[in-house]
This record gives structure tokens, sequence and C-alpha cells, in this order.
């Protein structure tokens, strides 16, 4: 375990890619190894609205949504991602004194997922099999080129596509790479930036964030949490590959990871195993 933090930089409009990055700066500048993972929902929205891209979300059989990424919403990802978010990010980092190398996970074949062929999904309350959604899951990443660059005092900045085993790009969850990220590199802390303070017991109510949220023994959430379903897997992966810490927090503005270092937002714990019953079915 070295003292390593991933960070997840949400690419919604609300999260304040200046304050991240600044922090991000404080932690190098501290002698503190960091990899920002990032996403750009918001600037992908934006470009497929300028090149006429229509966007859809697939919602699967459990709830979880997800960008239904055709070949035109691939590319609309790949430009947004590596073409407008990525040196937005480097950028700020350099002008904070820090080195940084952007990269996507096809460079260096650094995050590797495998494609489903056909997605199960539900819409107008039908269930349907998706056959053209170029997305996948990252089942490997290549940490040598991460470990070069962070022992070489760089900070990485990766995101999306991935190298699909059949040598073709793929869209995946940057939040789900993250935590890929994190277990590979045996990192001691991710943190998943967002839009809101941490996981909210009401989506509606900012003061009802959960400081803590156990996991069930199955690796779900105990109840349905609006718009933090790929989070919350995100983290159960992180936490079953290893990695110790696991924080879900706000990234809007002020110092958000200063914030998680004082206790702010919503630490996921992992599930606690059942204990079988002895054969009377008593404690």
């Amino acid at each position: 375990m070295t003292d390593l933090t991933v960070v997840k930089c949400g690419g919604t409009a609300a999260v304040d890619p200046g304050a991240v990055c600044a922090d991000v700066a404080r932690l190098h500048h501290g002698g503190h190894r960091t990899v920002l993972v990032h996403g750009g929902s918001a600037d992908i929205s934006r470009l497929a609205r300028r090149l006429g891209v229509s966007e859809r979300r697939l919602t699967a059989p459990d709830g979880v949504t997800t960008r239904w990424t055709d070949d035109a919403m691939l590319e609309v990802v790949t430009l947004a991602l590596a073409g407008v978010v990525k040196p937005r990010l480097v950028g700020a980092l350099a002008a904070a004194g820090v080195q940084a190398v952007g990269l996507t996970g096809l460079d260096g074949g650094v995050l590797v997922a495998r494609r489903k062929s056909v997605h199960r999904a539900v819409l107008d309350g039908r269930r349907i099999l998706v056959r053209d959604n170029r997305s996948g899951r990252v089942v490997r990443v290549a940490d040598g080129l991460l470990r070069r660059l962070l022992d070489a005092g760089v900070v990485p900045v990766l995101s999306p596509p991935a190298l699909a085993e059949d040598g073709r790009p793929v869209n995946v969850d940057a939040d789900r790479a993250a935590a890929a990220v994190a277990a590979a590199l045996g990192a001691r802390r991710l943190v998943l930036l967002t839009g809101a303070p941490g996981v909210l017991a009401d989506p509606d109510d900012e003061s009802s964030l959960l400081t803590e949220l156990e996991l069930l023994p199955d690796g779900t959430p105990p109840f349905v949490v609006d718009g933090m379903g790929l989070k919350l897997v995100a983290a159960r992966e992180a936490l079953t590959g290893g990695v110790p810490e696991v924080v879900v927090a706000d990234g809007r503005s002020g110092r958000p990871l200063e914030a998680v270092r004082s206790g702010g937002g919503t630490r996921v714990l992992p599930p606690v195993p059942l204990v079988p019953l002895g054969p009377g079915g008593g404690a």
C-alpha cells in the first residue's frame, strides 16, 4: 500500500475543476502521489448538441442508467474528453506548478475493457436487447506506465475511452475506471468528487448527508440512492479490490480534497460478511 490517492473529478457542470486541480497540486507539492481520473458529461452533452448527435440513456433492469454509446456518440465522447476536458485539467495543473500528462485509456493500452455484445435494458417498460452500444467494463489496468509517470513526479490525468480486447475503442464509466486504477495501483484512498455533498438520504435535501454508508452483504446500497448508483458500484469494486478508503465527496467549490481529509463527504464501508447460524438456527 502506497500513499497514493486516486481522484475522480466528476464531469457535471457543478463540479469546479479549478478547485479540484488546485487541491491535487497541494497534495502533489506535499509529497503525496495522485492520479486524476475524469469524466465530462456536461462537455459531452454540449459538444453533442453542437454536432447534432442525439443523446440517449440506457436503463439497466436494476435501474442504473448509463450513456447509450453508438459509433457517433463514441466520437463525441472521445473528442470532448481528450480535446476539451483533459487540456483544461492539464493546463490548470501546469498553472499550479505541477507536471501532468494527459492520457486516455487507449494510450499505452492503460485501460483494457471487455465489450458486451448485447446489453439488456428497459425502454418504456419493456425489456430490450441493445446491440449497437460501444461501451464496456475495465478488466485490466496496465499500471506499469502509470507507475513510471508517478515515479518521475508526474500526475497522470486519465479518462475514457478504453481499449477493447478486439483492439477497438469503447466507452467505459469513469467512476468504475477510477476504481480499477485505484485497485491496480494499491491506492490508499479513492475519492469520487460529484455535484453534491456526498450520498444523501433524501436527494432533494443536502442536509441529509450520510457521513457513512455501509453496503449490504451482496455489495448493494441499503436503499435506492438517486443518481449515485454507478458511484456506489465503483466504490464496491474498489473496496473489493483492496482499496481501504472510498469517499464520495463534494467537488463543487473550495478545497474538496482537503475537506475529505478533514472528514467531509460519505465514507463507503464494505459490507459486513454474514455469519452462518448454528445448527439450531439461533444465535
